[in-house]
């Protein structure tokens, strides 16, 4: 019997018609979930309100039947089952071998938490290395600087405030205010430019080199996050600091 072009369609609890509809439309209905298989539709035929379901051609056209997907019955091993040769990993040990602590990821250290140990050193680096720019600064000043005489201080040691300045950063630096580090590289290379003139003027070579070590050591502290830059701007900051307070404490 052929398929009829037009259909009406109603809900069996519906008292008015829909329609007409092609089977485009009733496609679409279905796929919006307008039409299930207790939807009636008016067959001509028999001149009656009857179920899609009870049509077994209309239902392979508006609601054909959807494959089920089965799974396999493949077998899925789990990483943390414990057997005879291999234990359990606890948590311990996943915190542990994402720090490169185990002997299995030794050498394999994530690179962020690498880096963070990197720039804590360089923190402590700068930290010592202002420190020792402090003592060299401040030591030939140390009695005005006792006494408060600002003024004196302005006029004949005005390297001393820089000393006060370094005294600051460093106990920021120590509270973790790692967010002065513009300001701290700023610092550096004023204290370069500054101290190395009155250095140079003065004739004193080897407390300029000094400077110029301690002050470039200090600013790549605050930048490198390897560690081997760390090593080497920690080495060059605090060698060349002291190299200066060493002069300064003994002429």
């Amino acid at each position: 019997m052929p398929m009829p072009q037009e259909f009406y369609i109603r809900a069996a609890t519906e008292n008015e018609a829909r329609g007409p509809f092609n089977a485009e439309q009733l496609i679409s209905l279905a796929e919006n979930g307008q039409i299930t298989a207790a939807t009636l539709f008016y067959d001509a035929t028999t001149e009656q309100w009857v179920e899609f379901g009870t049509n077994p051609e209309l239902m392979a056209l508006v609601l054909p039947e959807k494959k089920k997907l089965r799974l396999g019955t493949k077998e899925v091993k789990t990483l943390n089952e414990q057997t005879e040769s291999t234990p359990p990993i606890s948590v311990d040990e996943m915190l542990a071998a994402a720090e490169g602590l185990t002997d299995a990821t030794k050498g394999k250290q994530s690179l962020a938490i690498a880096q963070g140990h990197a720039a804590k050193l360089g923190l402590w680096a700068a930290l010592l290395t202002l420190l020792l720019s402090a003592v060299a600064l401040c030591a030939p000043s140390l009695d005005k600087l006792t006494g408060l005489d600002v003024l004196g201080l302005i006029q004949h040691e005005p390297l001393a405030l820089l000393g006060v300045v370094d005294l600051g950063l460093a106990l920021l630096l120590a509270l973790g205010a790692v967010s002065f580090y513009p300001f701290l590289r700023f610092r550096a290379m004023l204290g370069l430019g500054l101290v190395g003139f009155v250095l140079w003027t003065g004739g004193q070579t080897l407390p300029l080199a000094a400077l110029t070590f301690g002050s470039v050591g200090l600013f790549f502290c605050t930048i490198c996050l390897s560690y081997l830059g760390v090593g080497l701007s920690a080495l060059a900051g605090v060698g060349g600091m002291a190299g200066l307070a060493w002069f300064v404490l003994n002429s």
